[in-house]
C-alpha cells in the first residue's frame, strides 16, 4: 500500500534526576558532596532510508517515545543515557511541525533528500545535576540536586514526495502507464478507462550509459490545482522531479477531447499549483501516432510546442528554453519512437543532475541546523499574561523546565531557582508587566508571591 502522508506524536526520554549525596568514609573528614548526575534522555531521530518506499509503518502506530535516562547515585556515579528512538522514513520525506489541537501545520523542520540524512524531532531531557555542581565559596555543602529535565513532546507531519528524475504527466488515459512499462521494469495496471492509476508508480529506465528514475503520475484534470480529482495528492509528487514529460493523447480518448486543449490545461494546472513548475524543464510527447487520422493534430501540436518554447525563452528562437522545442512522437502501444524518447530523457536528466550538483556545492543548506537555531531561540523566550487583578501567568520552555526540575521539598533548591529567574530578567519583566508586591505568579502548576524589593520570593504549590 502506498502511504505518503502521516502525523505522529514523538517524545524524547526524560532526564534522570541528579543525586544529593555526601562522601562518608572512615578517616575522610569533611568528604564533601559526591552526588552524581542523572543520565540524559534519548532523542527521537528521523533517518532517511532508501530501502523504504512508503510511510505505511506509521499508518496505525502514531506514538513513539525514546528511553529515559537513569538517576545519578552517590560516589559521583552518573546515570546512564537513554537510547535514541530511530524512526526510518523514505528518502524524500518532508518533516513539518503539526499542531494537533488546531489541526494546522507549522514550520518546516527538515527535508530529507539523501539516504542516511537525519534530523532530531524530539530531544531528550538533560539529566539533573548532582550536588557536586553547586559548590561555591559560600555554599560549601549544597544539600540539593536538580531533578531530571522533562523531554520535548510534539506532533510532526511526515509527507513523502517522490524522488524521481522525470515525471510523466497528462490527462487520464493519455498512455503514461503504458509508456513507463515500455521504458522500465515497472508493471502498473493498464486499462482502457480513466483513472486506472490511482497512486504514483516508479520505474528505473536505462539508455546507453545513463539511467534515470521515472514516475508515472495519476491523470490530472482541469481544476487539479484546487484539489479536483485528488489534484493536490498527485501534483505534489511532481515538485521534486527535475524533468516533466508531458504526454498528450492525439486521439482525445473516448471522450473526444481536443489534444491541443488538453496540452493547454495541463500546462495551466502545473503553473497554477506552483510558480516554479511553469519554468521546470520539460519534454512534450505526442502519443498514439499509430492511430490513423492523427497526423494533422500532431503537426498542430508540434507548432504550438515550438511557439511555447520561443515564448519561454523571451521571444528569442535561439535562446535556451525550459521547453524542448522538438515534439517527440511515439506509440506506447507498438513501441515506435520510444527508444529515441528514452535517450532524450536520459540525456536531459544527466544535464540537470550536473547542474544540481554545482548548485548544491554553492548552497549546501542544512535544514536541521536552521531548525535547531530557531528551536533554541524560541525555547529561551518567555511570555507574561495577566489572568486577573493580581494574578499573572508565565509561559516559556526554559522557565517551565526549571520549575519542573526544582526539588520543592528543599529550600536551597528553591532559592537557587529564584536566582535563575533573576539572571534571565524575569523579575524585571514582571514589574514591567504591572506586577506589584504580593501578586501571585503562576508557572506550570506552581505559584509564588511576587516581591519586587530586596526580599525573597515565596513559593507554594497550587491546584489549578
Amino acid at each position: 500500500m502506498f502511504i505518503d502522508k502521516v502525523r505522529i506524536n514523538v517524545k524524547g526520554g526524560d532526564g534522570g534526576a541528579g543525586c544529593m549525596s555526601f562522601r562518608r568514609e572512615a578517616h575522610v573528614p569533611k568528604g564533601g558532596p559526591d552526588g552524581g548526575d542523572g543520565g540524559h534522555g534519548g532523542n527521537v531521530v528521523l533517518v532517511a532510508d532508501a530501502s523504504i518506499s512508503s510511510l505505511i509503518e506509521y499508518r496505525f502506530k502514531h506514538h513513539f517515545k525514546a528511553e529515559r535516562g537513569t538517576h545519578g547515585q552517590g560516589k559521583r556515579m552518573h546515570g546512564a543515557t537513554g537510547a535514541d528512538r530511530v524512526l526510518r522514513v523514505p528518502v524524500g520525506t518532508v518533516v513539518r511541525e503539526y499542531f494537533e489541537e488546531t489541526k494546522e501545520t507549522g514550520e518546516l523542520i527538515a527535508d530529507l533528500t539523501r539516504d542516511g540524512e537525519s534530523v532530531v524531532v524530539a530531544r531528550g531531557g538533560m539529566g539533573g545535576r548532582g550536588n557536586i555542581h553547586f559548590v561555591t565559596s559560600t555554599r560549601r555543602a549544597p544539600a540539593f540536586a536538580e531533578l531530571g529535565e522533562p523531554a520535548e513532546e510534539c506532533w510532526v507531519e511526515l509527507e513523502m514526495k517522490l524522488m524521481a528524475d522525470a515525471a510523466l504527466v497528462g490527462m487520464p488515459s493519455a498512455g503514461k502507464s503504458s509508456l513507463i512499462s515500455r521504458i522500465s521494469a515497472a508493471r502498473p495496471k493498464i486499462a482502457d478507462y480513466p483513472f486506472t492509476t490511482l497512486v504514483p508508480n516508479l520505474g528505473v529506465a536505462t539508455s546507453d550509459d545513463y539511467s534515470f528514475v521515472v514516475a508515472d503520475i495519476p491523470g490530472l484534470i482541469e481544476g487539479a490545482h484546487e484539489g479536483r480529482g485528488l489534484g493536490h495528492e498527485f501534483l505534489r509528487h511532481i515538485e521534486r522531479t527535475a524533468l516533466i514529460v508531458h504526454i498528450v493523447d492525439l486521439t482525445g480518448d473516448w471522450e473526444g477531447r481536443d489534444p491541443l486543449e488538453d496540452y493547454r490545461v495541463i500546462n495551466q494546472e502545473l503553473a497554477l499549483y506552483a510558480d516554479e513548475l511553469a519554468a521546470r524543464p520539460r519534454i512534450v510527447v505526442a502519443n498514439k501516432i499509430d492511430v490513423p487520422g492523427t497526423e494533422e493534430v500532431c503537426e498542430q501540436l508540434a507548432a504550438q510546442v515550438k511557439a511555447d518554447s520561443i515564448a519561454a525563452a523571451g521571444g528569442n528562437e535561439f535562446a535556451p528554453s525550459p521547453i524542448d522545442p522538438k515534439l517527440y512522437r511515439i506509440s506506447a502501444l507498438t513501441g515506435k519512437g520510444v527508444d529515441q524518447l528514452k535517450a532524450a530523457i536520459a540525456t536531459k536528466v544527466h544535464e540537470l543532475r550536473e547542474q544540481a550538483r554545482q548548485q548544491q556545492k554553492l548552497a549546501n543548506a542544512e535544514f536541521d541546523n536552521v531548525w535547531e537555531a530557531k528551536r533554541l531561540r524560541r525555547d529561551a523566550q518567555f511570555s507574561i499574561t495577566k489572568l486577573s487583578e493580581g494574578i499573572f501567568r508565565v509561559e516559556g520552555g526554559q522557565v517551565e523546565r526549571w520549575v519542573v526540575q526544582c526539588d520543592w521539598e528543599n529550600e536551597e533548591a528553591i532559592t537557587f531557582l529564584q536566582h535563575r529567574f533573576k539572571r534571565v530578567g524575569l523579575d524585571k519583566a514582571l514589574a514591567k508587566a504591572g506586577a506589584v508586591d504580593g501578586d501571585e505568579i503562576r508557572i506550570v502548576g506552581r505559584a509564588f508571591a511576587y516581591d519586587g524589593g530586596a526580599g525573597e520570593d515565596t513559593f507554594e504549590e497550587l491546584d489549578f
